[in-house]
């Protein structure tokens, strides 16, 4: 999703224009691109952009662990996008993980000059995978089932 397309469906929802179906089909779509980076993105960008993506010259072990979990945790995005209110656990997991892992990193990238293209990289998309889910997943009584 084009970030022009993120800045309409964020003004749609905070002015409440938006309908709970076309919320869910919204939350869905942002499910399967998130999934699919998660699954299928994060290494290609390791090689295309590192000094954005990677934190280590070469193949080291951290790269294949965070592969590995980022991977994982893809594969069941792309689950949760077949019926989002049956995963809201996942979802929320995955916009606090992201927030957590993202501000550990931007204290890291800070603190360490060679690793400040993560804040363009990395950390920024960490930052908007969890607005954009957070701001597409229903609350309270919204989030119930029908």
């Amino acid at each position: 999703m084009p970030l022009t397309q993120v800045a309409v469906v964020t003004h749609n929802l905070a002015d409440k224009n938006i309908t709970e179906t076309g919320r869910i089909k919204y939350l869905r779509v942002a499910l399967l691109l998130v999934g699919a980076i998660f699954t299928f993105g994060i290494y290609p960008l390791t090689i295309i952009w590192p000094s954005g993506w990677s934190w280590h010259t070469g193949q080291s072990h951290y790269l294949q662990m965070i592969l590995g979990i980022y991977a994982t945790l893809g594969v069941f995005l792309l689950i949760a996008a077949r019926s989002p209110l049956r995963h809201l656990s996942l979802i929320w997991f995955t916009v606090w993980s992201s927030i957590v892992h993202g501000g550990i990193m931007a204290v890291q990238s800070l603190a360490n000059p060679e690793h400040r293209g993560h804040l363009w990289g990395d950390v920024a998309a960490l930052f908007l995978v969890a607005a954009v889910l957070a701001l597409l997943t229903p609350r309270g009584t919204e989030a119930e089932p029908a």
